[in-house]
């Protein structure tokens, strides 16, 4: 561990880390200068050095001063600290002010590959958005943070990258006293739905054009010069959500809180609070404990994609077209084209799952008729899936599979359909096995064994269990001679059904 001394107050560090700011330089109104609060006794719990140098960033200097930085309490020169304006949906209420309550950009930097990106510390202290809250972050919610989004990079779903975490040595008071973490996110932009719906409540029509703007020329440059630019925007960011939802329900993951200010605009994976994953099957699953009344389970996501677009679409408008009937048509037709978007992707991902390459009629009914047996049989989703690569490659991995299954013999039918299917494909049994196990996932993040690390982290200052889970997720799709046990779906003692909001 890098323990550290106390800092009284901010200071100004040298600089390890090229910044190249661009959000800053927007109109005052989109964001609030503020810098972090400094913390008692910052050590580091984990950097992240193949992502600092895929960043371009002085892995060596931040491997020793990254208490530090890491923490807030030195701020890297070139820095231009701010906490982000935005609103958003609130499970379906809309509250016209949330912003950065407890997180602060650092700033921007353009990493190896010419992408520009975003650094934020999460938990660094009070911004003018934090309403009463008190700005800092518990270390559990960070060390889920962590796990869940290096474990989504793994797996080749777009997601916001983990850098470092650091434990403040104070306290935060939540329903029981924690200890106190720093989290420091990468982005391709922290640029929400609910970015675009600060101004237009505000009537600020110039400055959801300037956000606009701002957005493609920082993500979709391809757009530029098309004739209805803002038009080509919303099909763009309606396309790259209808994608990447597809690629959680392929893994199994819930969200937990798809509020239009956690829609990012990038279509990249953001917050990942009361997120989880299946265990077993189950279209209704829940684990959010602010999700009351189910608005986002697993199944609900596809369509709560949609809605969100739709509210992004209310605040573009009066750039679509200066007749607003025109606009209002021409919106319409983008919210009506995610549905066949995403079921595209979606049937594309399952079919891969389950070994098709080609297309037949019948292989939606195929992947549903799977589907609806796991949820009977109360199959554990990933396990069901890895299995049925197995399969693919010997029919004597056909009981391993089935006895994922309350009822083994009720898949026979299935698995006699699924095999007819195979044989009208020329590809050989082991080419297609290890095609699916390039989809199927071994490892994921698994709900208790988060819970696991964290407790272990925050009861006994224990991080071996957060090491060693993220050292199996680095590598989901391969098998792991030794840890076999993390690919195991929970013991009834074990199973997670709720999860929380790191505020």
């Amino acid at each position: 561990m890098d323990h550290t001394q106390p800092k009284s107050e901010t200071t100004t560090a040298i600089a390890p880390i090229p910044f190249d700011n661009s959000y800053a330089r927007l109109p005052a109104h989109f964001l609030a200068r503020v810098h972090p609060t400094p913390v008692a006794e910052p050590w580091l719990i984990k950097f992240n050095r193949p992502l600092a140098e895929e960043l371009g960033l002085d892995a060596d200097t931040l491997e020793r001063d990254g208490a530090q930085v890491f923490s807030g309490n030195s701020v890297p020169q070139g820095a231009e600290p701010l906490g982000m304006a935005y609103a958003g949906h609130q499970f379906g209420q809309f509250v016209p002010l949330l912003g950065d309550g407890r997180a602060i950009l650092l700033g921007e930097v353009i990493d190896r590959n010419g992408v520009r990106r975003d650094i934020q510390l999460k938990g660094a202290g009070k911004t003018p958005y934090s309403r009463r809250g008190d700005g800092r972050a518990a270390l559990g919610p960070v060390l889920r943070e962590y796990i869940v989004s290096e474990a989504m990079h793994a797996l080749g779903i777009p997601s916001t990258r983990a850098l470092a975490a650091v434990v403040t040595g104070e306290p935060v008071y939540r329903e029981r006293v924690l200890p106190g973490a720093v989290f420091t996110r990468v982005a391709a932009s922290h640029i929400r739905v609910g970015t675009f719906q600060f101004l237009a409540a505000r009537g600020d029509t110039e400055g959801v054009k300037t956000l606009a703007d701002y957005v493609i020329d920082r993500h979709y440059p391809q757009i530029k010069g098309q004739e209805r630019p803002y038009l080509a925007l919303l099909e763009t960011v309606g396309g790259a959500q209808a994608a990447l939802i597809a690629r959680w329900l392929g893994v199994g993951f819930i969200h937990g809180v798809m509020n239009t200010d956690n829609c990012a605009i990038s279509g990249e994976t953001i917050d990942f609070g009361p997120c989880a994953f299946l265990d077993a099957y189950d279209p209704a699953k829940v684990f959010s404990s602010i999700d009351q009344g189910g608005r986002y389970a697993y199944a609900s996501q596809p369509a709560i994609g949609q809605w969100n677009l739709a509210r992004l679409a209310e605040t573009l408008l009066p750039l679509l077209d200066p007749e607003p009937s025109e606009a209002v048509n021409l919106a319409n037709d983008v919210i009506a084209g995610y549905g066949p978007r995403f079921q595209a992707h979606w049937l594309a991902g399952m079919k891969a799952k389950i070994g098709l390459i080609g297309e037949e009629d019948g292989d939606l009914d195929l992947v549903q008729g799977l589907l609806r047996l796991m949820k009977e049989g109360q199959a554990d989703f990933t396990l069901t899936f890895r299995r049925l690569a197995d399969a693919a490659e010997s029919d004597t991995a056909e009981h391993a599979f089935a006895a994922a299954f309350s009822d083994p013999a009720a898949v026979a039918p299935w698995l006699a359909e699924w095999r007819a299917r195979l044989s009208r494909e020329a590809q050989a049994p082991h080419d297609r096995a290890q095609a699916m196990r390039l989809v199927n996932p071994a490892y994921i993040p698994r709900n208790h064994r988060i819970e696991q690390a964290i407790r272990a982290a925050e009861d006994e200052g224990d991080f071996s269990l957060f090491e060693a889970l993220l050292s199996v997720l680095a590598k989901p799709y391969e098998e792991q001679p030794g840890f076999s046990a993390y690919a195991a779906p929970p013991a009834p003692a074990e199973e997670v059904f709720r999860t929380f909001c790191g505020t």
